[in-house]
């Protein structure tokens, strides 16, 4: 294996040089990027909102009240196909998605069919559908009596309609606030995400994207009482409604139903002022609508006439004289920032549908600022550590292995930049996590040579023997990472998709720079300085043959296995996991005091007024930082983000709002289930592959070790009451590939003795196996906690409830490879005996005697 042709030198350097190229402009400003050859890569990672601020806000069309206008409709629809068909009917009436009326002449029944029908006709869904939907059912109950019905597939043809308009209106209101590159992208039937960096107003962006923006000019009704319509001592007349102004505080107006003139006839609309100074909006008409808007002030001159956006009065203003030029002016209560984003949401047109926010996510720019400093911080630390580490414990190996480790990052960021992946603060922590990880294959390799030429192998021929017996190991271990990782990305959301991202692309870096990378620079080594020995460190973990007897002690470990077991299933039956608002749904808020320390109680009071439930506020970080926790409120169901804009109200004066998650309760229960699939399809999808390679009794206790390990790592934070969130599902699933990583190496290993020493006793040949295998076990641990531990200590507030668990699983991983995954194979007699307790030997099975344990090395 380590011969390689002129053509594959070149192909694994251009590969390296295509990453170096592409990964370049992430350590260069935007004028020097500006600056380099257009053929050269220019596309720097996106950085995720953790790091550089901004907002996330997914949208929900409204359902309830787009199936009721469109019930509105189909009923005005019906009347004018009755009287257009010259038919008495009576009890025309909707309810739920239905409309009913009966016929005085059952006769006309016929009639009715024929005028009803281009109502009932399906309608076509688009060209790339190819299809046709019935949106509406008829039926006829009994004689002279008649039942529309919405269809669920019309609804939601309507409903995917709406979401398309929607999104271009809502991109086209985005972009007026001039942000740059934001994302706005469909999410399955009903929804919109709404994904916009670096912008420092968040509040504004939801004002703009929560008003549907439907303006109409109608006539005001002047001959009855809008007050006492509103006092209840009156009812409004048929055609008309009472309607609020946006005044402090609002008065009543009654106006007309009818809609003179609608906003779907306006072609611009600008902010400016009156010749009071006080900010309006100019409105100009296409031809349509200067022509209506004409008509209708020549013919009502002196009454007041209504400009109504969204069901408010903006204002009434009295007609004095006709307005033929096509061009009004709306006055109100406009600050020059109302004025704007009215101009704004009337520019980019009216939605078809109600946008509520169920999910948001804000970051500021300042604690992007600090997430990104503390990454980068941890990211050299982490490589400091592990750096120093390997070429302390490998020599000048160790230098080829932090050569290849330094060109694994440098893929992995060019390969993020190459696919436009978002970098996200969990994805910060993937990168770093790969940088321990990755020198786990140079261990196996090191090691397996190692070993070789303390058997009595040349050098040439130990370190070929050592590639070539690690291929398979590496590929295992890696593959199992792999599926974790892809499962993680299909079933997961947000920051841990983006922490899949870099799991999954480091797997593949780390396979190219182990198995090739790194045997090229060996080889090369080898070919021109014709080492007589392989090169060691300054110092060992562990001598070079250990003879622990760990299968003695597994009944005690199973005991205590069984006890912790039972402890953290208690526990957690009894206290249950301190869920986060990604399951519970709620709001979470990180603030910044104006002042030199912030004043917890003081925030607990002004809260209990507006919060219902407990509210929970701590201090997070530094004295000036606290965190403020509460549930889903009950005036959020009648008001989206009414909670959320009451709590900015109440504290903006004092406090910077640095981090805001608000997710409402139907997405908590989807990211739950979404949660849980992800942990089971994991392990589902990762055991079948351990069946496959191995035999079923290794598939067995693989699942009862992984099983293990969740247990524990679930006990853990149930104990401690650290957050359980979206990134602690991402921690598990990591740590369930890390113990699979060990423990399918371990196995590797097994399964090589079992085929070499084959009338040894089982438990001898796991004690065998295990002691071959534990100086690469510690080293690998020991190389990922120094990762871990810099992430901890230097990664910043918010990563440390995502790491501690992820140390925790990786003592627990490598105890479960020792003592659980072994002993399993016993107890499923993987190495059948007979009665006497004596191997049974194959048919093609060779005798062999007095088979001790060898004197081997420790490594791979």
């Amino acid at each position: 294996m380590l011969h390689f042709s002129r053509w594959k030198t070149i192909l694994i350097w251009f590969v390296v040089a295509l990453g170096v190229l592409t990964a370049l402009p992430n350590a260069l400003t935007q004028r020097q990027i500006d600056s380099l050859p257009s053929f050269m890569p220019s596309q720097p990672m996106t950085l995720g909102l953790d790091l550089q601020g901004g907002s996330y806000i997914l949208l929900q069309v409204d359902r309830d009240s787009m199936t009721a206008d469109r019930l509105q409709g189909l009923r005005d629809e019906v009347r004018v196909a009755l009287r257009n068909a010259g038919a008495a009917y009576t009890g025309l009436a909707d309810s739920g998605t239905t409309v009913d009326f009966r016929l005085r002449d059952p006769a006309q029944a016929a009639a009715v069919r024929q005028a009803l029908r281009p109502i009932t006709d399906p309608v076509s869904s688009g060209l790339l559908a190819g299809g046709s939907v019935t949106e509406v059912a008829v039926a006829e109950p009994q004689s002279g009596t008649f039942r529309l019905s919405l269809t669920e597939e019309g609804i939601n043809y309507r409903l995917s309609n709406a979401v398309a308009q929607s999104i271009e209106v809502v991109r086209r209101r985005v972009d007026e606030l001039g942000t740059t590159e934001p994302i706005i992208q469909r999410q399955g039937l009903d929804r919109i995400m709404v994904q916009v960096p670096g912008l420092d107003d968040p509040a504004r962006l939801k004002n703009l994207l929560n008003q549907t923006a439907q303006l109409t000019f109608r006539l005001v009704d002047v001959e009855n009482s809008a007050e006492a319509v509103a006092a209840g001592t009156a009812r409004a007349p048929a055609g008309t409604e009472l309607l609020y102004t946006t005044d402090n505080p609002p008065f009543p107006i009654l106006v007309q139903r009818q809609v003179m003139v609608s906003g779907e006839n306006l072609t611009d609309a600008q902010p400016g002022f009156s010749q009071q100074n006080q900010p309006v909006v100019n409105i100009r008409f296409d031809s349509r609508g200067a022509q209506r808007f004409g008509a209708v002030t020549q013919q009502n001159v002196n009454r007041p006439f209504a400009i109504v956006l969204d069901n408010q009065v903006l204002s009434a203003p009295n007609i004095n004289e006709p307005i033929l030029g096509g061009q009004a002016q709306i006055s109100g209560n406009f600050t020059v920032q109302s004025a704007n984003d009215l101009s704004v949401l009337l520019r980019a047109g009216a939605l078809p549908a109600t946008l509520d926010i169920i999910e948001e996510r804000t970051v500021g720019p300042g604690l992007g600022a600090d997430s990104i400093a503390a990454g980068q911080n941890a990211g050299i630390i982490a490589a400091i550590l592990v750096i120093g580490f390997m070429l302390a414990a490998y020599g000048f190996l160790g230098v080829i292995a932090n050569i290849a480790l330094f060109f694994n990052v440098v893929l992995i960021v060019g390969l993020l930049s190459f696919l436009g992946a978002t970098l996200t603060l969990p994805g910060i922590a993937g990168i770093v996590l790969t940088m321990g990880m990755a020198v786990d294959s140079n261990v196996l390799i090191y090691e397996r040579i190692l070993e070789e030429r303390k058997a009595g192998r040349s050098v040439v021929q130990s370190i070929d023997a050592g590639f070539h017996k690690a291929f398979s190991t590496i590929m295992d271990a890696n593959i199992t990472s792999l599926i974790a990782a892809l499962v993680l990305f299909f079933l997961g959301t947000g920051p841990v998709r983006g922490f899949a991202v870099t799991l999954a692309l480091g797997v593949i870096t780390t396979v190219f720079t182990a198995l090739t990378l790194t045997r090229w620079m060996v080889s090369y080594w080898v070919k021109k300085r014709r080492p007589k020995e392989v090169p060691t460190g300054w110092f060992t973990i562990l001598p070079n043959l250990t003879r622990i007897p760990f299968m003695a002690a597994r009944k005690v470990a199973f005991a205590v296995t069984i006890i912790l077991s039972l402890v953290s299933i208690g526990a957690f039956a009894g206290w249950g996991l301190n869920l986060g608002v990604d399951f519970t749904g709620g709001t979470v808020i990180e603030a910044r005091a104006n002042a030199e320390e912030a004043d917890v109680g003081q925030i607990r009071s002004d809260l209990a007024a507006i919060i219902e439930g407990d509210v929970q506020v701590q201090e997070f970080g530094g004295a000036r930082d606290v965190l403020i926790r509460f549930g889903v409120q009950p005036m959020d169901a009648e008001t989206p983000q009414a909670s959320i804009n009451a709590v900015r109200a109440a504290l903006s004066a004092d406090y910077e709002f640095q981090r805001v998650e608000v997710v409402g309760p139907t997405v908590s229960g989807e990211l739950a289930l979404a949660a849980t699939l992800g942990v089971i399809g994991a392990m589902f999808a990762i055991m079948v592959y351990i069946w496959l390679r191995f035999e079923w009794q290794f598939a067995i206790g693989a699942i009862v070790s992984t099983a293990h390990d969740v247990i524990m790592m679930i006990g853990f934070l149930v104990i401690t009451r650290l957050e359980f969130n979206l990134t602690s599902i991402a921690a598990i699933l990591t740590i369930v590939g890390y113990s699979l990583n060990d423990t399918i190496v371990v196995y590797d290993r097994m399964r090589e003795n079992l085929r070499k020493y084959k009338k040894m006793p089982l438990s001898e040949l796991i004690d065998l196996s295990l002691n071959e295998t534990l100086r690469r076990t510690i080293l690998t641990g020991v190389t990922m906690m120094l990762a871990l531990i810099a992430l901890v200590f230097f990664g910043g507030e918010v990563i440390r409830g995502f790491i501690l668990p992820m140390i925790v699983g990786v003592l627990v991983g490598v105890y479960s490879s020792v003592f659980i995954a072994g002993p399993m194979l016993i107890y499923f007699q993987l190495r059948k005996v007979n009665a006497k307790g004596e191997v049974i030997e194959e048919a093609d099975e060779k005798p062999s005697a007095n088979i001790a344990m060898p004197r081997t090395g420790a490594g791979r």
